[in-house]
């Protein structure tokens, strides 16, 4: 990496830490949590590590928190209305939109090819990474200020969420768009299912025709088509 393009890493670094109101004591942590696995691929910068196991490592902490704060909140609301309300609090569109707003996309360590990609796809990379810094501020500072950081820029759209209704039932929702728009039914297909029977991870396609309007991630399939639905009713594709 050139001199110019390190402080030009580094002057975006320091606005994202502005913004989202963070100080590292491991730098490295930091720069690994926005490097992506093509970024590696591409260049021989010496780094050894791309992003997807802090991902991995935030998205358990983020379901935690959130859900430990619904749980709390909402204590007359069933299993499946808990479900609903995480769903439309920690999809891509959700995470993308809050990364990118913190200036995340700025600080994005990407090959060539994946530079070039400005959209869902970009807003699922972002909203990955925002999994992979809370993962890395996990790590650098304890569960304590990984809850402050997800209270701040995740939680405090619940409210948002309850109010436009954005938790309900979002399938039944596309579905009726879809029908209207296109006069076909959605289907949901399921991409990968990883991990051991206690700890799955999902990632579900919703297409409509031949054509895939969104995806969503989640630790069952129900949760997965939920935050793909949600994806799709934001994206009005």
């Amino acid at each position: 990496m050139s001199p110019a393009k390190r402080a030009e890493m580094q002057k975006n670094f320091d606005h994202f830490l502005r913004r989202a109101k963070l100080a590292f004591n491991d730098p490295e942590l930091l720069l690994h949590a926005f490097t992506h696995r093509s970024y590696l691929n591409e260049t021989k910068s010496g780094m050894r590590e791309h992003n997807e196991r802090l991902e991995f490592l935030g998205d358990a902490v983020i379901e935690l928190i959130v859900t430990d704060h619904l749980y709390r909140m909402f204590p007359k609301a069933h299993e499946g209305e808990l479900t609903s309300y995480r769903a439309a609090l920690v999809n891509a569109v959700m995470l993308g939109s809050i990364a990118h707003k913190l200036g995340m996309n700025d600080c994005l360590l990407l090959s060539k090819g994946e530079a070039k990609d400005t959209g869902r796809a970009r807003s699922t990379i972002l909203a990955n990474t925002f999994e992979a810094v809370l993962g890395a501020l996990y790590l650098d500072q304890g569960y304590a200020a990984a809850e402050k950081f997800v209270t701040e820029f995740v939680l405090s759209h619940t409210d948002d969420v309850i109010k436009k209704g954005l938790w309900k039932d979002a399938k039944s929702s596309y579905q009726e768009h879809a029908q209207s728009k296109y006069g076909l039914t959605p289907l949901y297909k399921t991409l990968s299912a990883k991990g051991p029977d206690h700890d799955k991870h999902f990632v579900v396609a919703l297409m409509v025709g031949d054509v895939e309007v969104a995806r969503g991630e989640g630790k069952s399939k129900q949760d997965a088509e939920q935050a793909a639905a949600v994806a799709a009713l934001a994206d009005k594709s």
